[in-house]
C-alpha cells in the first residue's frame, strides 16, 4: 500500500515509484510464455523454503498434483501459503520471488481479468457498488494516511474485499490489543467504469463461498475521501475510497519513460533490464548469462535445455552463480547480422553490470568484444559505437587510467556529434563520463563544465524525476566536494536525493550512495554527528538490500570508521575498519585495490594513537597489495609511498621518511597533470619532513610549491589552500619570524571561516597556532585568548576525550606557567594528561611531553619530588 507523503495541493496525486516498478514487473511477467519446467521449479523451490514445515509440505504436494484441475482463484483464497506468499512478494518487491511464481501472478491475473470482461457484458454492469476491507494498520502508516485525505492510495499487491461489511469486520481486534497498531475498516465506493485494474466478484470459484468476495488485481488506485474515528467502536476508524483512474501525473512520465527504456526488448530480455534499473545487480547478470547461452545455445544447433532450466534454477533459488564454459568466438557465424547485434548487446549488457559491481578487468573484456562485433557490421558513426567507445571510456576511468579513459571519451563524443540531435541523452552521457574523468584528474573547472552540459541536455529530453537527473545532480555535487565548496555539492546531493526518492525503490543501492555523499560532505566540513547519521541510513538500506558480505557493506563501516577516526575514538574506529576488512576478505580477491584501502585507513588511526610499528606494517600490506595489482605509475602506489613516509617522520627516521616521499612524488609527477592537487599534498609531505629535521629552507621551499598548485587547482576559499599558509607559517613560527607566522597563520583563518562551520576542528587548530605564536612573543595574554578559544570550539564539536583537547589543556597550562600562576597550570596539565590515560596508548610522545611539562610546574614551585616523579615517568618512556 502505498500513498502520498505531502499534504500540499501540488502533491496530493503523489504516488509511491515501487507502484511503478512492481506494475512494470508485472506488464512483463504478463509477457512472459512459462513453460510446465517453470510451475516445477517454483514447487522446488516451495519445498527449500518450507523444508521445517510438514504441514506446508502436504500443501505443496496436494498444489502439485492437483494445480491445473482449480480455478487459480480458488489456490489463492484456499487457508495455503499462496496468498501470503504472493502478496508478500508484491509488497516487499521481492523481485526474485514474483519471478518465481510468475507463472502464478499470470494465471490469476488471467483468470480476474476473464471473470471481469464476463460481468462487463451483463445488465448494469456499469452500476455503483460498495465493497469493504478490515485491516489492521501500524500507527506510521495510519498517520501517514491521515496526512493524505483527498489524495491517492494504490495498492501494489491483490486486494481482497467484500461486499459484506461483517465479514470484513472479522479481520479486525489486533488494533484494539497492540498499541502499535490501529484497526481500520476501508469503505470503498466502486465505479465500474473509472477502474483500470480488473477486478473480479469470486464467491463461484472461491474456497469460501459465503464471503461475497470481490478481489481486485494488482495496483488498483483509490483516492481517500474521508477519515474518521468510529463512536464507541475504541480505536476503530473507517477510511472511505474511491475507485479511480488518477494516477501520478510524474510518476506516469517517468513510468512511460522507464518502460520506453526497457521496451527494446521482451520477456526475461526485459526483465534483465528492469533488475539492472532496480539494482538487482547479480540477479541481472545471472539472467543475461543464461540468456546469452540460450541464444548462441540455439543457433549452435546445441542440445543445451537442461542446462539452461538448471541454470535458471539456480538463479531464482539463490543457489550457486551460474557458470558455463564461453563458447569461442571463431565459432560464432559472421554472416548472420541479427545474430552479431544481439550477441553485441549482450556482451555490452553484462559489462555494464560488472562495471556496476566494480569487477573492471570483465567489464572490459566484455565491452572490448561489444566493440569488436560493433566495428565488423556498423558505419564508422553509428551511435552504437559511441556507446562501446564510452563504456570502454568509463572503465578505464575506474582503473585510473585517465589518459586513455578521456581518449575513448572523446571519440564517442564526437562519433555522437556527427550522428545525433543536439538534446539526445547520449550526448548527455558523453558529456558527464568526459567530466567525471576530469574530476578525477583533479580539473575541477573543466569537469564542472561537461557535468553542467550533461545536465543541460537531460532537463531538455527527460522527465524531471528522471533517475539519469539525479545522477547529474550527483556528479556536480561530486565536483563542488572536491572544489571544497561544501553547500553547494550538499546543495547538489539533496537535489539528487529528492529525485531518487521518486523514482528508485526505497532499498535502491544509489539511495545508499547519496546519503554516503551527504554524510562525506558533513564529515569534511566537522559535523561528524550529521556525517554519522547519514552513514548509518546508508549502512541500513545497504543491509536490507544486499548480501552480508557485499563490498559496499565494507565501504560504509569503512565511512563510518572515518568519523570515529576523526572524533578521536580510535577504538570504535579500528573496530568499524576490522569489520570492514573482514567483509572484504570474504567478498574479495586478495589484492582487490578496496583490501589496500582498508590496510591503509587502519594504518592511520595506528599512526595518530603514536602506535607506529602497527602503523607500518598496514600500510606495507597496503603497498604490497598494490604492486601486485596496479600500474608501476599509478597515482595510488603514490599516495602509499607518501603514508609509509609520513610513519617514518612521525617515528623520527627523516632520512627514510624523506626517501618515500620523495618516491611518492616521483610517481605521481609520470601519471598525473602538473597541477593536480595530490602533488600539492606530495610537495606539503616533503616539506613537512624537511621542517622536522629542521631544514626550514627546503621546508619552506616545498610548502610554497604545494600553495602554487592549490592556487592553480582549487577555488580561493577551499580548505587545503587553508593548510598551505597553515604550514608556511608554522615554517616561519620555527625560524622566530613572528610577524610572518602571524601573516600566514590569519590567511589560513580567513580561508577557513570563508569555507568551513564556526566549529570545524581545523579553525580550532588555527587558533591554537596562532596562540603558540603570541606565546612566543612573550604576549601571554593574547596567547591565553587564542587557546581559549581553540579548547572552546574543540570542546563543542569533539568527544570529551579526544587528544587534541589534551593538547589545549597542555598549552593553556604552560601559558599560565609562563605568567607564574602555576596552580592554574598544573590544573589544565593534570586535564591534559587525564584524556591522554583515555585516548592513547600509554607509550605514545604525548605522554613524555606532558609529564615533562608538569615536572618543570613542579619544579618552578619548588615542589621537588612531584617535578621528579613526572621526570621520571618521561624518562622512562624515552
Amino acid at each position: 500500500m502505498q500513498t502520498d507523503t505531502q499534504q500540499t495541493e501540488k502533491n496530493l496525486d503523489k504516488l509511491d515509484c515501487s507502484f511503478m516498478y512492481t506494475e512494470i514487473l508485472k506488464d512483463i511477467i504478463l509477457q512472459i510464455d512459462f513453460e510446465p519446467e517453470h510451475f516445477d521449479q517454483f514447487i522446488n523451490y516451495c519445498h527449500q523454503q518450507f523444508s521445517d514445515s510438514v504441514s506446508h509440505q502436504n500443501k505443496i504436494k496436494q498444489l502439485k498434483e492437483s494445480y491445473r484441475n482449480r480455478d487459480p482463484i480458488w489456490w489463492y483464497t484456499r487457508d495455503s501459503f499462496l496468498h501470503s506468499m504472493l502478496n508478500r512478494a508484491l509488497r516487499t518487491m521481492d523481485a526474485i520471488l514474483i519471478v518465481n511464481m510468475g507463472f502464478y501472478i499470470r494465471d490469476l491475473h488471467e483468470s480476474i481479468e476473464q471473470l471481469h470482461r464476463q460481468r462487463s457484458k451483463l445488465p448494469n454492469s456499469n452500476a455503483t457498488f460498495t465493497v469493504y476491507r478490515g485491516q489492521s494498520l501500524t500507527t506510521t502508516e495510519f498517520d501517514q494516511l491521515s496526512k493524505t485525505c483527498g489524495g491517492l492510495i494504490a495498492f501494489n499487491n491483490l486486494l481482497s474485499t467484500s461486499i459484506d461489511s461483517s465479514v470484513s469486520e472479522m479481520y479486525l481486534g489486533q488494533g484494539q490489543e497492540d498499541p502499535n497498531l490501529v484497526d481500520v475498516l476501508f469503505v470503498m465506493t466502486i465505479h465500474p467504469s473509472q477502474s483500470r485494474t480488473p477486478f473480479a466478484f469470486i464467491s463461484d470459484v472461491s474456497q469460501f463461498h459465503d464471503e461475497n468476495e470481490v478481489l481486485f488485481s494488482m495496483h488498483s488506485v483509490f483516492r481517500i475521501t474521508n477519515i474518521q474515528q468510529l463512536s464507541g467502536r475504541g480505536k476503530l476508524h473507517q477510511i472511505e475510497l474511491t475507485l479511480t483512474s488518477d494516477d501520478d501525473p510524474q510518476l506516469r512520465e517517468l513510468s512511460l519513460k522507464v518502460a520506453q527504456e526497457l521496451n527494446v526488448s521482451s520477456g526475461w530480455d526485459a526483465l534483465a533490464r528492469l533488475f539492472h534499473a532496480m539494482g538487482y545487480y547479480e540477479r541481472a547478470l545471472q539472467l543475461y548469462e543464461l540468456l546469452m547461452l540460450r541464444f548462441t545455445s540455439e543457433l549452435l544447433k546445441t542440445n543445451n535445455n537442461e542446462t539452461t532450466f538448471n541454470a535458471m534454477s539456480n538463479i531464482l533459488n539463490h543457489n550457486e552463480p551460474m557458470s558455463f564454459d564461453a563458447t569461442p568466438m571463431s565459432l560464432y557465424p559472421t554472416n548472420d547480422s541479427h545474430f552479431q547485434r544481439k550477441l553485441a548487446t549482450y556482451h555490452s549488457n553484462i559489462g555494464t553490470l560488472y562495471q556496476c559491481m566494480g569487477k573492471y578487468s570483465k567489464a572490459l573484456s566484455y565491452y572490448e568484444k561489444y566493440l569488436a562485433i560493433e566495428q565488423k557490421s556498423l558505419q564508422s558513426n553509428h551511435p552504437d559505437l559511441a556507446t562501446s567507445h564510452n563504456n570502454i571510456g568509463g572503465v578505464y576511468k575506474s582503473m585510473g587510467e585517465y589518459p586513455k579513459a578521456l581518449s575513448y571519451c572523446e571519440k564517442s563524443l564526437r562519433i555522437q556529434q556527427q550522428s545525433l540531435p543536439p538534446n539526445h541523452p547520449s550526448l548527455a552521457t558523453s558529456h558527464n563520463n568526459i567530466g567525471q574523468v576530469y574530476h578525477d584528474m583533479g580539473e575541477y573547472s573543466k569537469a564542472l563544465s561537461y557535468c553542467e552540459k550533461c545536465l543541460a541536455i537531460q532537463q531538455q529530453s527527460l522527465p524531471p524525476n528522471h533517475p539519469d537527473l539525479a545522477t547529474s545532480h550527483n556528479n556536480i555535487g561530486q565536483v563542488y566536494h572536491s572544489m571544497g565548496e561544501y553547500s553547494k555539492a550538499v546543495s547538489y546531493y539533496e537535489k539528487c536525493l529528492a529525485i531518487q526518492q521518486q523514482s528508485l525503490p526505497p532499498n535502491h543501492p544509489d539511495l545508499a550512495t547519496s546519503h554516503d555523499n551527504i554524510g562525506q560532505v558533513s564529515h569534511g566540513m566537522g559535523e561528524h554527528s550529521k556525517a554519522l547519521s547519514y552513514y548509518e541510513k546508508c549502512l541500513a538500506i545497504q543491509q536490507q538490500s544486499l548480501p552480508p558480505n557485499h563490498p559496499y557493506l565494507a565501504t560504509s563501516h569503512n565511512n563510518i570508521g572515518q568519523v570515529y577516526h576523526d572524533m578521536g575514538e580510535y577504538s570504535k574506529a579500528v573496530s568499524y575498519y576490522e569489520k570492514c576488512l573482514a567483509i572484504q576478505q570474504q567478498s574479495l580477491s586478495p589484492n582487490h585495490p578496496d583490501l589496500a584501502r582498508s590496510h591503509n585507513n587502519i594504518g592511520q588511526v595506528y599512526q595518530c594513537m603514536g602506535e607506529y610499528s602497527k602503523a607500518l606494517s598496514y600500510y606495507e600490506k597496503c603497498l604490497a597489495i598494490q604492486q601486485q595489482l596496479l600500474q608501476p605509475n599509478h597515482p595510488d602506489l603514490g599516495t602509499s609511498h607518501n603514508n609509509i613516509g609520513g610513519v617514518y617522520h612521525g617515528m623520527g627516521e627523516h632520512s627514510k621518511a624523506l626517501s618515500y616521499c620523495e618516491k611518492g612524488l616521483a610517481i605521481q609527477q609520470q601519471s598525473l597533470p602538473p597541477n593536480h592537487p595530490d602533488l600539492g599534498t606530495s610537495h606539503n609531505n616533503i616539506g613537512g619532513v624537511y621542517h622536522g629535521m629542521g631544514e626550514h629552507s627546503k621546508a619552506l621551499s616545498y610548502y610554497e610549491k604545494c600553495l602554487a598548485i592549490r592556487q592553480q587547482s582549487l577555488p580561493p576559499n577551499h580548505p587545503d589552500l587553508a593548510t598551505s599558509h597553515n604550514n608556511i607559517g608554522m615554517v616561519y613560527e620555527s625560524m622566530g619570524e613572528y610577524s610572518k607566522a602571524l601573516s600566514y597563520y590569519e590567511k589560513c583563518v580567513a580561508i577557513q571561516q570563508q569555507s568551513l562551520p564556526p566549529n570545524h576542528p581545523d579553525l580550532a587548530t588555527s587558533h591554537n597556532n596562532i596562540g603558540g605564536v603570541y606565546h612566543g612573543m612573550g604576549e601571554h595574554s593574547k596567547a591565553l585568548s587564542y587557546y581559549e578559544k581553540c579548547l572552546g570550539i574543540r570542546q563543542q564539536s569533539l568527544p570529551p576525550n579526544h587528544p587534541s583537547l589534551a593538547t589545549s589543556h597542555n598549552n593553556i597550562g604552560m601559558v599560565y606557567d609562563s605568567m607564574d600562576e602555576y596552580s592554574k597550570a598544573v590544573d589544565h596539565l593534570e586535564k591534559c594528561l587525564g584524556i591522554l590515560q583515555q585516548s592513547l596508548p600509554s607509550n605514545h610522545p604525548l605522554w613524555c611531553i606532558c609529564h615533562r611539562n608538569i615536572g618543570t610546574v613542579y619544579e618552578s614551585m619548588g615542589k621537588e619530588s612531584e617535578a621528579i616523579f613526572h621526570y621520571e615517568k618521561c624518562f622512562a618512556f624515552e
